[in-house]
């Protein structure tokens, strides 16, 4: 990202506020809602996903941290209390295969394939929101499908979000369920980054310095978002989002054919 306009550098750095908005308010998301903008600009989902990776741990760990003091001094047993631990090993079983061979994808692959990739699925979770009709689970073998589905797609590009939630929301107590996908994201990341480090990506740490920033304010904000759809229906916003997303997402694809 060294040869770009100031005014591509503008949005970036607004899209990863939007980023950051996104991941604390609904508590996912912060990735599929964010990368297709990004890929519109730079069409190199790698040089994007450290970026993202590396505000997920920030911020998903500073919030699971928060609400481990906050039940701890309201008398709870803490992170333990709040996190479902059983059914987060259980899964990560069934993931973590499919994850390493998406990161072996992601690497390997052309980037226009993965930008592709990337964007198809967005518009498919996007047609999901519109029609308020989003990924449900509900027999044994669609949640290990979707399970696995979720994490290659979390390999390749950190956008699975939807395909997990499907599951998670059925096997995991709603008091539980953000500090649950909090963990599990951090794991995901965790070995996402590792895997770049080993191949020698480039982690575009310089870039760190002015985006955490960016992506700090969106936090800041989503907490508010966060407060206000704990006591309000959601399904405008994702219907809103999902007609943006189709629109950018088709708007990329016509993008990478025509390159």
């Amino acid at each position: 990202m060294t040869d770009l306009l100031w005014w591509q550098y503008s949005l970036i750095a607004l899209i990863f506020v939007w980023s950051g908005f996104v991941r604390t308010g609904l508590g996912f998301g912060g990735a599929v809602l964010s990368l297709p903008f990004l890929l519109l600009i730079v069409d190199d989902p790698v040089i994007f996903l450290p970026i993202i990776g590396m505000h997920l741990l920030i911020f998903s760990g500073s919030i699971t941290l928060a609400n481990h003091l906050k039940a701890k001094r309201s008398g709870n047993s803490g992170l333990s209390e709040n996190v479902d631990w059983d059914y987060l090993k259980k899964s990560l079983k069934i993931m973590i295969i499919p994850k390493l061979i998406g990161v072996f994808g992601l690497l390997t692959l052309p980037n226009e394939i993965m930008a592709g990739l990337i964007f198809v699925i967005v518009i498919i979770y996007s047609i999901g929101y519109i029609l308020n009709k989003p990924f449900r689970s509900n027999r044994p073998w669609i949640d290990n499908l979707f399970l696995m589905l979720g994490g290659y797609v979390s390999g390749t590009s950190l956008i699975a979000a939807p395909l997990v939630m499907a599951v998670f929301a059925s096997h995991v107590a709603k008091a539980q369920l953000r500090d649950t996908l909090f963990v599990l994201w951090f794991i995901l990341v965790v070995i996402k980054l590792g895997s770049f480090v080993i191949a020698g990506v480039d982690l575009q740490l310089i870039h760190h310095l002015w985006l955490l920033p960016c992506a700090f304010i969106g936090h800041k904000l989503g907490q508010r978002l966060h407060s206000y759809l704990v006591n309000t229906d959601s399904v405008l916003f994702f219907k809103i989002m999902g007609s943006v997303l189709i629109i950018t997402s088709t708007l990329g694809l016509i993008r990478s054919i025509a390159l």
